[in-house]
């Protein structure tokens, strides 16, 4: 059957091209005779050779859903116009079509791109065989130009979003990990599968699951906002160093994770410590999610890591502040009401407490200087801190020169020693500051038995006030 005369050519529902590669094959010919081997290296150096060999193709017949894709009125119609049909873009990949006929191939296939007479672009998948018995001379090869535009769009569509999403990855501003947890998840099923349903209680007792979970997480990737959080300098650096970056404490934080795991909560949050490369803390916000598609194998997840170090330090001084007095670093005294409410409560026996007053500030104010006077509480505030190192004792500013010493379990031995230190470490200051001498009035108290806190307090309190009286009366000149 004449493919030419055949009612399956005309009906064919995608657009059919019957050409003529004759003269392209007398082209192969010549080439071949002036020594061309590598026909794709020598069209691309030589465009005009492309072209000319382009223009040695001759349509011979369509059938009428070319017509109807390329908006053309005929064949004629067509013919007359193929240089608005196939444009110079589409010659890059007329050189690969034209390769697979130089090295004897009778079929090949291509994507390409078309327009329309009327200008619109195609997108269009190129299948071209040569028929039998027309391989010696190419004049009678069978294309199709099916229109694949809608796949290519949708798939240039979805190369966007990748790169997108990709770019979203890459550049986000906060540190994102992608991971693959799905031994973790072997693992916890294979608990539930062996009827654990305490799972707090045996992370308790058996405590290398926890480091076993996290040998087993995969990092796939991670993007620049961890390198940069983290001080890597790339992504080997920051792989190789990864124990660096969660250390032994991070292992409570990981093991919260694992509890919200078996619970079910592929989507959770928590702070956690982290450490960059360079030792310095990290506080972060992670944010822990199994990517949608992965539940059932928790094969990729993604950790965000948002640096709080900043908030964490600030949250960190406000809380100081509500504790602390600024200018001598002790305890204020909102925290003295609180640690002497602490201590009725707990019912701890014995308690001793120290007073502490600074005698004659308004005198060394008015006459040096509130600066001078601000001072010399700084040097008290050193004495005091000193004093209280590593012991379970605190040291509070109760007043403008008012100082009180809270001694859980101490007791009237306990109090000496400290009354020595304290008398031994202003000496030593005074010669440091002799100009400026550090005078104290003090008292102190251990409680009796039945006696409350509040009336140690008051007793010790009235002995400082004893005490002071006693050095105003020696120094009458020096003001209160």
């Amino acid at each position: 059957m004449n493919i030419l005369d055949s009612s399956i050519f005309d009906l064919a529902p995608i657009p059919m091209w019957l050409e003529d590669f004759s003269e392209v094959k007398q082209l192969f010919d010549q080439w071949k005779a002036q020594g061309v081997t590598d026909l794709v290296t020598f069209l691309k150096q030589k465009p005009e050779s492309l072209l000319q060999s382009s223009q040695c193709i001759k349509v011979l017949k369509v059938n009428q859903k070319t017509l109807d894709v390329f908006q053309a009125k005929d064949q004629e119609h067509l013919c007359s116009n193929l240089d608005s049909v196939f444009k110079a873009e589409m010659l890059q990949s007329h050189i690969y079509e034209l390769a697979a006929l130089w090295e004897g191939r009778t079929e090949f296939t291509s994507t390409n791109v078309n327009y329309t007479l009327t200008g619109k672009r195609l997108d269009v998948q190129v299948r071209a065989t040569v028929l039998p018995g027309h391989e010696h001379d190419l004049s009678r090869i069978l294309l199709t130009t099916e229109d694949i535009t809608a796949y290519q769009n949708a798939r240039r569509l979805e190369e966007k979003n990748r790169q997108l999403a990709q770019s979203m990855f890459i550049y986000s501003p906060t540190s994102l990990w992608v991971e693959d947890f799905s031994r973790v998840k072997e693992r916890i099923d294979q608990l539930k599968a062996l009827g654990i349903d305490d799972f707090r209680t045996f992370l308790d007792v058996h405590h290398d699951f926890v480091q076993q979970c996290i040998d087993d997480i995969i990092i796939l990737d991670v993007n620049q906002a961890t390198l940069d959080l983290f001080k890597a300098a790339n992504k080997d650096v920051l792989l190789k160093n990864v124990h660096k970056i969660f250390t032994q404490e991070m292992n409570n934080t990981f093991r919260e994770q694992l509890m919200e795991l078996w619970k079910g909560n592929i989507h959770h949050q928590r702070e956690a410590i982290n450490y960059a490369l360079d030792g310095t803390i990290r506080n972060v916000l992670l944010q822990f999610t199994v990517f949608p598609g992965y539940e059932h194998n928790w094969k990729i997840v993604q950790v965000a890591l948002t640096d709080i170090t900043a908030r964490k330090k600030a949250e960190n001084y406000l809380e100081y502040l509500g504790k602390h007095d600024v200018l001598t670093k002790l305890f204020n005294r909102a925290f003295f009401t609180e640690e002497v409410n602490r201590l009725q409560r707990s019912k701890i026996s014995p308690i001793s407490c120290i007073f502490l007053d600074l005698n004659g500030l308004k005198e060394i104010n008015d006459a040096l200087g509130h600066d001078t006077g601000d001072d010399i509480l700084r040097r008290i505030g050193v004495i005091l801190n000193q004093i209280i190192l590593d012991t379970q004792f605190t040291a509070s500013r109760v007043g403008g020169d008012e100082f009180v010493i809270l001694m859980p379990d101490a007791n009237e031995n306990d109090v000496q020693g400290i009354l020595h230190t304290i008398h031994e470490l202003v000496n030593i200051d005074n010669q440091f500051y002799s100009s400026r001498p550090i005078s104290l009035s003090i008292g102190h108290a251990t409680n009796m038995p039945d006696e409350n806190l509040e009336e140690l307090l008051k007793r010790a309190d009235q002995a400082m006030y004893e005490n002071k009286k006693h050095f105003y009366q020696h120094n009458p000149k020096t003001q209160k």
